[in-house]
C-alpha cells in the first residue's frame, strides 16, 4: 500500500507542476493534447485511490483510520486538480473565442451607401405604416363617438315617447296593467340600449389593441 500511495502522491505533484508551467508557456501549448495528458493523469490518480480504498480495508485495524485519512487527502487533491483543469480549459476556450471575434471584427468589410439607403427606406415604410394605423384608429374612435351620440339621441327620444305615452294613457284612462307593460317595455329598451353601448365600446377597445 505504501508504494501505491507514494506513486499516487507523485502523480499529483507532477500534475500540479504541469499546471504551474501552463501559465508560463500557454501560447505555445497544444491545448487539446495538454488537456488529454492531464486527464489521463487524473484518471490514473482516481484509479489508484480506488485500489487504496480496498487496501485500507485489508490493512491492520490500528492503521485503518490513518490510512483512510491519507487516501481521503489524495481524493481531495484529485478533485482539486480536476477543477483546476476545467477552469484552465474554459479560460483558454474563452480567450480563443475572443481572439476569433476580434479577428472577425477587424476583417469585416463596411457596407456601401446602397445598403444604408435600403435600411432608411425600410424605416420610412415602417413609419408610414404606423402613421396609417394611427389614422385608422382615429377614424374608428370618431365613428364610435358618432354611434354613442346617436344612441344618446335615441335614448332621449325614447324617454320623450315614453312620457307622451304616459300622458296619453292618463288622458285616455288606461288600466294599471297596460301602464306596467309599457314601463316594462321601456326598461327592456333601456337594457338593450346599455348592452348596445357596451358592445360598441368593447369592439372599439379590441380594434385599438390589435391595431396598435
Amino acid at each position: 500500500m505504501e508504494a501505491l500511495y507514494h506513486q499516487t502522491n507523485k502523480l499529483i505533484q507532477e500534475t500540479q507542476h504541469i499546471f504551474s508551467q501552463l501559465d508560463k508557456r500557454s501560447s505555445s501549448v497544444d491545448v487539446q493534447e495538454m488537456k488529454q495528458v492531464i486527464e489521463e493523469k487524473i484518471s490514473l490518480i482516481n484509479s489508484n485511490c480506488e485500489r487504496l480504498d480496498v487496501l485500507c480495508l485489508k490493512g491492520p485495524m490500528s492503521q485503518r483510520q490513518n490510512n483512510r485519512m491519507r487516501v481521503d487527502q489524495l481524493k481531495y487533491d484529485s478533485r482539486h486538480l480536476n477543477a483546476a483543469l476545467n477552469s484552465w480549459y474554459s479560460r483558454i476556450i474563452r480567450h480563443q473565442k475572443e481572439e476569433a471575434e476580434r479577428e472577425a471584427l477587424l476583417t469585416r468589410k463596411f457596407t456601401t451607401n446602397d445598403h444604408v439607403d435600403i435600411f432608411i427606406d425600410h424605416t420610412v415604410q415602417h413609419n408610414n405604416s404606423l402613421q396609417n394605423a394611427v389614422h385608422g384608429i382615429d377614424n374608428l374612435l370618431h365613428q364610435g363617438s358618432s354611434v354613442l351620440d346617436n344612441l344618446r339621441s335615441q335614448r332621449m327620444s325614447l324617454k320623450g315617447a315614453h312620457k307622451r305615452l304616459v300622458d296619453i294613457g292618463n288622458t285616455l284612462g288606461l288600466s294599471n296593467t297596460t301602464m306596467r307593460l309599457i314601463e316594462q317595455r321601456a326598461k327592456q329598451d333601456g337594457f338593450i340600449l346599455i348592452a348596445g353601448m357596451t358592445f360598441t365600446c368593447i369592439v372599439i377597445v379590441l380594434v385599438i389593441i390589435y391595431l396598435a
